[in-house]
């Protein structure tokens, strides 16, 4: 669930807000970095279980109407398709995703019910929910296709439920996409058939991932001295007040990571600090990292400092 790029934004933040030096103690700024991180997946819980009570509140609402003292033929006998949309019934059933609930602490939504309600009339006023209930029956796909498009069309989009997540803790505005992004595949994947760990994916790729997570965090902390003095060497027309402090951490860690990770290739490096640089820094700062990055690499590749292994790596 985790790409690289969205680790080297966690990096950057912690970098970005860490006031100290190479030689102070830095081993709550890692455990908050690595807290962050874990904290993603509380997120990814969340969304999910939202998901879930807007099943739920579909079928309280569907008893209070069925109980109306003047209840209509047709509140009587309703449409019951939502409520047995099979993919939210999956989802709902499902034992690992139960499981991770309970050990995650997940219960905002009974607190915070008011967004369910907000989700749920919002899915009901649609014209995909209109459409959708045409017919009282549908096949898994067509449950699917409907559950893909409310996610995308209603709850991802949600402003409300943005301010609600900023509110909730302010890091996950950076993971809002990327956990959206997920979810978004995992529902278009998901089958009748499928596996109960499908809805609990690993949140690092794999254990190198989370080693380069730290590894990039403390060897950017430890060389900032000698990271400093490289910008500096290579910005001498420049008055170091006016570099952006964003931009300097990422140039730092584009160069501890040019010299000291062996095993990703220049081009990879580069490019993906630059679409960072163009998100979360100033509309120029790219093309002035593309430029300072440009020039060590030749000089790296001159003076033989890259040591990169695997074919095309530089």
């Amino acid at each position: 669930m985790l790409s690289r790029r969205h680790i080297r934004v966690k990096v950057m933040q912690v970098l970005y807000a860490f006031d100290g030096t190479e030689s102070d103690d830095f081993s709550k700024d890692q455990k908050f970095l690595l807290y962050s991180i874990d904290n993603m997946y509380n997120l990814y819980l969340m969304t999910l279980s939202l998901m879930i009570e807007v099943g739920k509140k579909s079928k309280t609402q569907l008893e209070t109407i069925q109980k109306k003292h003047l209840a209509t033929a047709e509140e009587k006998n309703p449409n019951k398709k939502f409520i047995n949309n099979q993919v939210l019934e999956l989802i709902s059933n499902n034992v690992a995703l139960k499981t991770a609930f309970e050990v995650n602490n997940i219960k905002n939504w009974q607190l915070d019910n008011e967004y369910v309600d907000i989700i749920y009339k919002e899915i009901i006023a649609s014209d995909l929910y209109k459409e959708y209930m045409q017919t009282k029956t549908s096949t898994f796909k067509e449950d699917r296709n409907f559950i893909v498009d409310v996610f995308k069309e209603i709850i991802a989009p949600n402003e409300k439920l943005y301010d609600y997540i900023e509110d909730k803790n302010l890091t996950w505005l950076d993971d809002l996409p990327t956990v959206n992004t997920a979810i978004l595949k995992l529902l278009r994947k998901i089958k009748e058939t499928s596996d109960e760990r499908f809805l609990t994916p690993k949140l690092y790729k794999d254990i190198e991932d989370k080693q380069y997570a730290i590894n990039l965090f403390k060897k950017t902390m430890l060389n900032q001295s000698k990271l400093s003095e490289e910008i500096a060497n290579k910005t001498k027309n420049w008055d170091t007040e006016r570099i952006a402090t964003i931009d300097m951490v990422l140039l730092k860690m584009a160069i501890c990571e040019l010299t000291s990770f062996p095993s990703i290739p220049t081009k990879v490096t580069i490019n993906e600090y630059l679409e960072i640089a163009k998100e979360y820094s100033t509309p120029k700062s790219s093309i002035f990292i593309n430029g300072i990055l440009d020039k060590l690499l030749k000089e790296y590749q001159e003076e033989g400092k890259l040591n990169k292994v695997g074919r095309g790596l530089m």
